[in-house]
């Protein structure tokens, strides 16, 4: 259905012509899934904007050719290419946030499909928009169709994104992270959603995405591109059995998990070249530990290794070595004393207004009571589906968000209430990085400017030269050149954003660090380097970690406390092994079933829970989560259950745990 031959493309800049694609080639068939992988700067987004002619202003195509269903899309007019997006093909964007239209409602955004690919308007197309919402997992749609995208969390952002893609029902789906900032249980919808739909429909899909837990599900064949090329294309069978290339091999060592938990992950050193720059010969050799000679001066041919197994590589090696590689990181010692911050029934409330006179009819039950306390040089990972408040909490703790109730107290000094100096003054001992670094980096500001601006608001570092050396050391632990400062954030891919913005966290030294999805937009091999890099700070400064996520491959590995959020409430708290080991509420073993894993052997049945997440406005009486529990009964359409002790540290509220 979709057959590219030889696209290259690149940016001008100046009056040089930078090649960011160099040549590649792919074919995608009626209801097949083609998956790009690649570290952030390899070319695979601009891949898929260059196939809907949606470069920026400095993009060109150069060269090569793009045809679905036999017509070449790079020759058509504007007009045609207006039918073809939206329509014929789609394209769910990485960064929602960006993606969608600030200044129209969520149902203006997807009636403009409606209208111009299917004729669809009135009541008819308000009952497609309804069912599309529903279909894509939004609790209270009536009410989100008229709301902003400002309204939404990240994850329904993202949620009412793949709705506008799926209303034109394109033969083709270009999936850029469709699950990023996705929860596992909606993941496993989504997923399941875009599996359904491809078989009904026949549809094609171009995904592109990091988690190879996702490609281990979706996918029918994988590419692996770097450097602007393809350098190993294979069935998913043979990908997940035999990788071949050192780079493909290289990401799955990468990979965070359990069995690596007091283990530093392997990462591979240096960067993705940049554009200005390539090297002659085979782009990998900088990095891999398999470089020999001819690798520096000689750009590799494509070889078949094995029916329908491509690689582009001088070394005819296999797979190992990677335990010889790996080094020991010693455990953090969990038992340190006093906790650093302690939070007291804290309850986050928003009013709805209506009316001309704006009276508040109601509240938001955003955050519901809760209580939690991080000790020093330890992580609680703080996990949930999306909208249950996790990001509120964390916002609330700085004091960005302000508590209707409860107490957050630092170090013994109570933070709610706190206003101006005091509270400036504070914030240099709690840091937040927040979920997307495209909103929360000043897109006004050079690099070296954001990061100096903290250490300028509480006079830190006051030379200049000891403020750049700083900088430059800052920007080097979280992967970046010293080049990056005089550059602004919209010049760096999604990742190299999220690590400014990780940096920018770091420059003031603080002693908890809330980390909102730090590592959701980037890439395996720079997700290792990240983790590694915040697993060494807390054992060199004792920096404690609240990490708000939804990927429990990096709970595994990181998180030494796990507490699990349901509704704005937590109901089951514990070790890390306790609760992901011997979870006792049905949330949480929902949860940890939904959890894609990057292997092809283990199939893992997904516990499918009924109805959607009840509206955070209108909770249910009783516990919260009975609606769509397994094991409900009376008592708990009743009473909300209280908090039952499994162990010394592991606590759930349940009224059946088990």
């Amino acid at each position: 259905m979709l057959q590219v031959d030889d696209l290259r493309l690149g940016f001008v800049a100046g009056k040089k012509n930078l090649i960011a694609v160099d040549g590649i080639s792919f074919a995608i068939a009626r209801g097949e899934t083609l998956a790009l992988l690649g570290e952030s700067g390899c070319g695979k987004s601009a891949t898929a904007l260059a196939l809907l002619r949606l470069l920026p202003g400095a993009g060109r195509i150069f060269g090569g050719q793009v045809s679905l269903d036999g017509e070449n899309l790079l020759q058509l007019s504007e007009a045609k290419m207006r039918q073809v997006r939206g329509g014929r093909m789609a394209m769910i964007f990485q960064e929602p946030a960006t993606s969608l239209n600030p200044v129209l409602t969520v149902g203006r955004q997807i009636g403009e499909v409606l209208e111009q690919h299917l004729k669809l308007s009135g009541a008819a197309a308000r009952e497609r928009m309804l069912a599309l919402l529903r279909q894509v997992g939004i609790a209270d749609p009536e009410r989100r169709l008229d709301e902003y995208p400002f309204q939404l969390s990240g994850g329904m952002k993202q949620r009412v994104m793949i709705a506008i893609a799926l209303a034109g029902e394109p033969q083709l789906l270009i999936a850029d992270e469709p699950t990023t900032a996705l929860d596992v249980t909606v993941q496993a919808q989504i997923l399941d959603l875009l599996a359904q739909l491809q078989a009904e429909r026949g549809m094609g899909m171009l995904l592109i995405t990091h988690d190879l837990g996702v490609v281990a599900r979706m996918a029918q064949r994988i590419g692996v591109m770097y450097a602007g090329e393809l350098v190993e294309v294979a069935s998913r069978e043979d990908f997940f059995s035999r990788p071949r290339h050192p780079y493909t091999q290289a990401l799955f060592a990468a990979l965070p998990d359990a069995a690596h938990r007091g283990q530093k992950l392997l990462t591979i050193p240096g960067l993705v070249p940049s554009l200005a720059a390539m090297p002659a010969g085979c782009r990998f050799a900088d990095r891999c530990a398999q470089v020999m000679a001819q690798c520096r001066t000689q750009s590799p041919a494509w070889r078949e290794v094995a029916p329908g197994h491509q690689l582009r590589c001088h070394w005819s090696g296999s797979a190992g070595g990677e335990s010889a590689l790996r080094h020991q990181l010693s455990e953090i010692n969990g038992d340190a004393g006093k906790p650093c911050l302690e939070v007291s029934d804290l309850k986050v409330h928003f009013p709805i207004r209506k009316g001309v006179l704006q009276r508040t009819v109601g509240h938001v039950f955003a955050v519901d009571g809760i209580s939690m306390a991080i000790l020093p040089g330890r992580t609680l990972a703080l996990v949930g589906e999306s909208g249950c408040g996790k990001t509120t909490v964390g916002k609330a703790l700085l004091q960005l968000v302000a508590p209707t109730a409860g107490s957050v107290r630092l170090g013994g000094g109570e933070l709610v209430g706190l206003k101006g100096k005091r509270l400036r003054t504070v914030r240099r001992h709690l840091q937040m990085i927040f979920q997307d670094p495209f909103a929360s980096l000043n897109p006004r500001l050079r690099v070296g400017e954001i990061i100096a601006e903290g250490m300028a608001a509480l006079r830190l570092q006051t030379e200049a030269g000891a403020r750049h050396s700083a900088i430059v050391a800052l920007l080097k632990q979280v992967g970046l050149a010293e080049e990056a400062i005089e550059r602004y954030p919209h010049e760096f891919s999604g990742g190299q954003r999220q690590r400014i913005a990780i940096a920018r966290a770091l420059a003031v030294q603080p002693e908890v660090l809330i980390c909102d999805e730090p590592t959701s937009a980037l890439d395996v091999s720079v997700q290792a380097q990240i983790l590694n890099l915040l697993k060494a700070l807390q054992a060199e400064l004792g920096v404690a970690y609240l990490f708000i996520t939804h990927n429990f491959a990096v709970v595994e590995y990181l998180a030494h406390d796990v507490a699990v959020m349901y509704l704005g409430r937590i109901v089951e708290r514990g070790r890390a092994e306790e609760v992901l080991r011997r979870a006792q509420h049905p949330y949480t073993q929902a949860l940890l079933s939904a959890v894609p894993t990057p292997r092809i052997d283990v199939i893992s049945q997904a516990v499918r829970l009924a109805g959607e997440t009840p509206s955070p406005a209108n909770p249910p009486t009783g516990c919260h989560f009975h609606p769509r529990c397994p094991r409900a009964q009376a008592i708990c359409r009743e009473n909300y259950p209280p908090a039952q002790a499994i162990s010394s540290t592991h606590a759930v509220n349940c009224h059946f745990p088990g």
